[in-house]
């Protein structure tokens, strides 16, 4: 997990469910009001950080992908 101005950017590639989504929530656990940048290849996490998000009351800002990579920006739920 690394910071990057306003993001914390973490990278989950190479690695399979849970682990990606597991990884962002302890980065938005940790994030305050950045932005959390989430890059993953595994195909679940398609379906499992949208999901996550939901659950957790966080906002998704955006989702993409693009030669197998997904990029997620997610923000955390404010208090």
């Amino acid at each position: 997990m690394t910071e990057a101005g306003d993001e914390v950017l973490v990278d989950a590639r190479g690695h399979h469910c849970p682990v990606p989504t597991l990884r962002l929530r302890r980065a938005l656990e940790g994030a305050g009001d950045q932005v959390v940048r989430l890059i993953a290849d595994d195909p679940m996490a398609r379906i499992d950080v949208p999901h996550f998000v939901r659950e957790a009351g966080a906002e998704l800002l955006e989702a993409s992908e693009a030669a197998g990579v997904l990029t997620f920006r997610v923000r955390r739920a404010q208090a």
